[in-house]
Parts: structure tokens; sequence; C-alpha cells
């Protein structure tokens, strides 16, 4: 891979105030010949990156004189003249290529594999984009570099990784060789600002109204909750919408990686995590403030995800009069869930039998989630479950609520239906004790 020479957030003085305007379209559409888009569009930016700007001169000034040079001898409609204008400008002003995804809001994530092969979601499903590209790996590198130097952050052979976030909340994840072996990744999921809120879930089909008063129930009744699911099943919403049905009177503390949940209520105090790219000493982890946020007086603890030891924190706390607490992990389903925490709590390092944690496991947790990212795309509540109990050996687990598909429609769309399979409940006494009625779900099951 070449040696970047400079980048452009050191080299440049960038005056944002004046902007030319541009048609966005693809790259396809405008050059048809796309040799000569990228030999015009590396060259560009390699005599911008190679020279220094005068100091009596615009930067698009400049550009266009770059422009002007670069195009010399060669026919070239003022059409294709703003477009590579408009590219150069997205280079220097924002992210290269990938600028104008990230500010489309229908796309929720966006994957760079290849120079020529970029990928995002857009509700739900994975589409290759075919109307950006970049120039070669090393293009690829030098924006990656860009998207994580104000960060504090490096990527180079040494570190070949990096995972992070963006001012906006949106996390990145990028990986070059050695560990990559066909040249740099990036992936970014973008943080969404219009997060869904109980209604749009309803309308979604990602629920039904009984599975939403229900879980209002449980959250108002202080039960302890797991949220599980695969990777962009849709956790955090699901955790988000739940945080929303606490009491503003109860004082709140959220522990995330990158902070993403967007609660509304007046005493909330929000943690965040610290990586460290040189050593571990000024690390801080969530089982860090895990720990912490127990003597910070809270009504209510909300981790984002647990995948390690905070797991075991995270129980304590649970067992030591703080309910109400939430927290989400990864997982294939209510069952793999709790094998999974249990997992977790071994790796604290702390001598428990297994049959202690499960027990342990048992007290603490009252409800699961599982919401599950379907073929076609949408996302659904499939399980919610109660902790019923443990027999000595294993933790039973009871479905209160499941999705049941049927079959595929002619769309090629998830086909099925929501069935309450389980009216009798432990929880319902705690939410009785609330003063919470339930009858119109459970019937008589609930007297």
């Amino acid at each position: 891979m070449g040696k970047i020479k400079k980048s452009f957030s050191s080299e440049f003085q960038i005056d944002t105030s004046k902007k030319e305007e541009f048609v966005a379209v693809s790259d396809y559409n405008v050059f048809h010949d796309k040799k000569m888009l990228d030999d015009l569009r590396n060259r560009i930016i390699q005599n911008i990156i190679d020279n220094n700007i005068p100091k009596d001169m615009n930067l698009n000034d400049y550009i266009n004189m770059e422009i002007d040079n670069s195009l010399n001898g060669v026919e070239i409609s003022n059409f294709k003249r703003n477009h590579i204008f408009n590219l150069i400008d997205n280079e220097i002003n924002g992210l290269g290529p990938i600028t104008e995804l990230l500010k489309d809001k229908n796309i929720t994530e966006i994957m760079v594999n290849a120079p020529n092969e970029v990928y995002v979601e857009i509700d739900g499903k994975l589409v290759r984009d075919e109307s950006i590209s970049f120039i070669n790996s090393d293009h690829i590198l030098r924006t990656i570099q860009k998207i994580v130097q104000p960060l504090g952050r490096t990527i180079d052979a040494s570190q070949p990784m990096v995972d992070a976030r963006l001012h906006d909340g949106s996390r990145i994840n990028a990986i070059i060789p050695p560990l990559s072996l066909k040249g740099p990744v990036l992936t970014i999921r973008k943080f969404k600002t219009d997060l869904n809120n109980i209604e749009d879930l309803l309308r979604n089909g990602t629920m039904t109204n009984d599975m939403a008063k229900f879980l209002e129930a449980c959250v108002k009744s202080k039960l302890n909750i797991l949220v599980c699911g695969g990777t962009g099943s849709g956790k955090t919403t699901i955790l988000n919408i739940l945080s929303s049905f606490i009491s503003d009177s109860e004082r709140i503390i959220t522990i995330e990686d990158a902070a993403e949940l967007k609660l509304k209520q007046s005493h909330v105090i929000s943690l965040e995590t610290r990586i460290s790219n040189y050593d571990s000493k000024s690390e801080v982890t969530i089982r860090d403030l895990v720990r912490n946020s127990l003597r910070m007086r809270p009504d209510r603890i909300i981790v984002g995800e647990v995948r390690g030891s905070e797991a075991f924190d995270m129980l304590q706390a649970m067992n030591t009069g703080h309910d109400g607490s939430l927290t989400t992990l990864h997982a294939n389903g209510s069952v793999d869930a709790l094998n999974r925490l249990e997992t977790m709590v071994l790796m604290s390092g702390i001598e428990i039998p297994v049959p202690a944690i499960r027990d342990y496991i048992e007290n603490a947790i009252d409800i699961v989630i599982n919401v599950s990212r379907l073929s076609d795309g949408r996302r659904k509540i499939t399980e919610i479950c109660e902790i019923d109990g443990f027999d000595g050996t294993d933790i039973k687990v009871s479905k209160i609520f499941v999705f049941e598909q049927t079959g595929l429609t002619e769309n090629y769309e998830v086909d099925g239906e929501f069935k309450l399979v389980n009216k009798n409940i432990k929880s319902i006494k705690k939410i009785k004790n609330k003063g919470i009625d339930l009858k119109d779900i459970f019937g008589d099951s609930y007297e």
C-alpha cells in the first residue's frame, strides 16, 4: 500500500463559507469511462495534496485552477466538470465518496469492501451502491484516516484496526492489511437522530398493542429486562423505547460504549467508555462504569450492551436492590441469551460454581425480549419470555408472546402472526402490586 504523504485535515485551512452549487448524481451516469474519471480525480487530488495553496487564493478557486490544469487538452462538458468539482470538494470539505451517503437519512449503514464495492443498508436490506466508487485502496485508507484523526485515533500497519464513534454518535469500524486480506474495509453504522417510538413499532408490525402494553407495565413495575438479538436486529431501538416508560422522577444512569440512547427524562446521567490507542491504563471499560454507577445513587441502571465480565456486576446490581435495570446482549434467542450471560459471568474471574451462577441469573432477570431481523429486512419482537425458576440444573424459561412465521407473501415478505401463548405468569404479581391493570390481556388469570 502506497505511503500517504500528507493528510487533508493537516494540510488545508478549510473555508466552508463558500460552496459551488452542484447536482448530486451517479459517477456512472456522468462518466461512462470510469478509468477516465479515476485518472482525473487521482491527478487532481494528488496535485492538491502535494502543493501548498497560495495564501491569497480561496480554496474553491484553487480547486478550479487545479481542475483546469488537469483537464488541459481534455474535452469535457460543464456538467462533467461540475461533477469533478463536487467529488474534489467532498474530499476536502467532507469524507470523500461517502459524503452523500452519510447525509442520506434513508441509509442506516455504509459498508466499503473495496474501491468499487460499496454496500448500504436501506429499510433493513443490503444493496450494492453503484453510484459511487473510490480510486484505489489508498483512497479508502486516506478516507479512514481523515475520519479517525479528529477522534484522536490512529490506524496503520502496527494498529490495523479501529473502533470509534463519530461526533454525531455513528459507529465506525475500520480494518486494514495485514488483518484484512483484500484491502482496507470501512463500516459505518449511522446514528439515528429520530429514534423510533412505540407508535412507530406498532405501525411497522414490530409488536402488537398487547405486547407494547405488557412491556410498558414491566418497565413501570421495575422488572429487570434483558433484550437480546443479532447484529442490527434493533436491540438499541427497543431498549430506547423501553427506557421511555421510566418515570420522570427517577434517577437514571446509562452506560454505553457509544452514547446512542436518547432519554427524555429530566434526571439522566450518561456515562461512556474510553478506549486508549496506546496503553490500557487510561482505558475505562463498561465494567468500570457499572461498578462506579452503584455509588451514584441510581434508581435505574441501563447498560447499552453487556459483552464480557461486566455481566457479573450488572447481575449483582439487579440482585442488590437496583430493580428495573435494563440491558442488551447479542444472542440468537432467549435461552441462548441466558447461556451467553452465564459464560460472561465466568469471564469475570470470580470462582463461582455453575449452578450458583444460574441461580444468580434466575434471581436477577425477570423478562427476556428477543428481537430479530427477518429475511425481508423487517424487525420483529419474536419472543417475550419470563424466567420461571431454577430446578437446580437449568433455568426454566416460559414464553409469553411469540411471533410464528407461516410463510412468505408474493412479495417475499415474511408472513406470520403474534400469539399470546401463556397467561399464567409469575410477573403478574409484581405488576398488580404497582396498580397496573392488564386484565384485558390476561383475563381471569389476572385475578
